[in-house]
């Protein structure tokens, strides 16, 4: 049997990891209503590294089709505008002040198409991840096999169980996507 190098629950939670980033990213792509979750992703380059806006500022939703960010530093509000651009959510800031306002626009057929994008960026993103998993237990197993720490026979079993964790985590990274496909395209 493997070493305790090669664990099948580790190369799991690593690739549910990846599910459940996608899973928050997808949540905060909102269909035409204001959110505070819609900002969740962003990351700000504040203080000479990425963090989350919500360390940097209070996110709220003022009215139904508006989000309200009041940025706790004034040195930070510019940083803030320019990682809610560069997110593409296709949101215009307002600035006033340290507050900048942001109008959630309605949902055309076009912006729809582009949170669609968004959204399939964000799976693709996720499927990366765990191929990056799927490869590093592949490695391990490689590895073992040439140290001859395990046999070719509990090499490609095994083989066949880090495909199959993968087959399992992209099916629901795909099933995830198309769920969410059919909401933005709902009107």
């Amino acid at each position: 049997m493997a070493s305790a190098t090669y664990d099948v629950n580790e190369l799991k939670r690593r690739m549910q990891g990846a599910v459940a980033v996608l899973k928050q990213e997808l949540a905060a792509l909102r269909t035409g209503r204001a959110s505070a979750h819609l900002l969740d992703p962003i990351q700000v380059e504040a203080y000479g590294q990425n963090m989350p806006l919500n360390q940097l500022a209070t996110v709220s939703v003022p009215q139904p089709r508006m989000l309200s960010v009041q940025v706790w530093d004034r040195s930070m509000v510019h940083p803030v505008e320019k990682a809610i651009l560069a997110a593409n959510l296709g949101l215009t800031p307002s600035t006033e002040g340290q507050v900048i306002h942001l109008r959630i626009p309605e949902l055309n057929e076009e912006r729809r198409k582009e949170l669609v994008k968004v959204a399939h960026k964000y799976a693709e993103t996720a499927k990366v991840a765990v191929r990056h998993v799927r490869r590093d237990g592949m490695d391990v197993l490689k590895k073992q096999e040439k140290d001859h720490k395990i046999s070719q026979d509990d090499h490609k079993r095994m083989d066949t169980e880090v495909q199959k964790l993968t087959d399992q985590s992209i099916g629901e990274i795909d099933q995830m996507l198309a769920t969410k496909e059919k909401e933005i395209m709902t009107v």
